[in-house]
């Protein structure tokens, strides 16, 4: 089994083309990240207390730009249900 025909087991999605929009959405995702540090100015020369709110913050600028770029890939319903999986599971860390 190739290795995209495994991701579209796993993410169960149809075609080829869906996984490759998902791979770009999350490449997308994480370089505008990695730009908006940089726009920031935020880097191993900042005080502490501005990469900590800047991690902080990012976590929740994360989620948005993930789903806008995957709204703009047409793969809006898949990324909503990933992100509405993954609060799940950090849900039930914190129920224990």
């Amino acid at each position: 089994m190739r290795w995209y025909e495994k991701l579209q087991k796993r993410w169960k999605v149809n075609t080829l083309w869906d996984v490759v929009a998902i791979l770009i959405v999350f490449t997308l995702t994480g370089f505008s990240v990695v730009f908006i540090k940089h726009w920031l100015g935020i880097g191993s020369i900042s005080p502490v207390y501005w990469r900590i709110v800047f991690y902080i913050l990012i976590l929740l600028l994360y989620q948005i730009l993930l789903l806008f770029w995957g709204f703009l890939f047409g793969k809006f319903r898949f990324f909503l249900e990933f992100e509405m999986k993954m609060f799940r599971r950090i849900g039930k860390m914190f129920k224990k």
